[in-house]
């Protein structure tokens, strides 16, 4: 049975054009990891503007974050095979990247939204993006242009280890 598990990122400051998290399934002990929610948010003033983000997959040279450590939804299961990494090494995750890395960033969704609004995306179980175990990529939410004001971004990725 899967098991459901959150990264998430608060009240960020940004450095431009920024990956908010990114996950990278483990070498062993899986199957996949699935993507099965995001949501990005903003709350730091009133003022109206449209952000881009994009759901990419990265290979190599991953971005250097924070170590985020992934919460378990269910409060019964057993802690993730994922811990907070900074690096993108396998089986870590991490947010508010300060370096991007020269990785290739392949974009397998990408919106536009209203800051004032926030960002949900909850595909259909076709539309689940999978990574297998010991992938040499790892996932992305990232933001590809400088959003206006850089502060009080919240990021929350919601993925099951298969």
């Amino acid at each position: 049975m899967a098991r459901k598990y959150t990264v998430v990122g608060s009240n960020l400051t940004v450095a431009g054009a920024t990956t908010l998290a990114f996950i990278r399934p483990p070498a062993s002990g899986l199957k996949e990891i699935k993507i099965t929610k995001v949501e990005v948010s903003f709350s730091d003033n009133a003022t109206s503007a449209q952000t881009r983000v994009q759901l990419v997959t990265q290979v190599t040279a991953f971005p250097t974050s924070t170590a985020a450590t992934p919460q378990p939804l269910d409060l019964g299961q057993p802690v993730s095979l994922i811990v907070g990494g900074t690096a993108g090494a396998a089986g870590t995750a991490g947010i508010n990247a300060s370096v991007e890395g020269a990785g290739s960033k392949t974009v397998r969704y990408e919106a536009a939204f209203n800051n004032l609004n926030g960002w949900l995306w909850v595909p259909t179980v076709e539309g689940e993006i999978t990574l297998p175990v010991n992938s040499a990529s790892g996932f992305g939410v990232y933001l590809p242009a400088a959003p206006a004001t850089l502060t009080g971004w919240s990021v929350s990725v919601e993925f099951e280890e298969v």
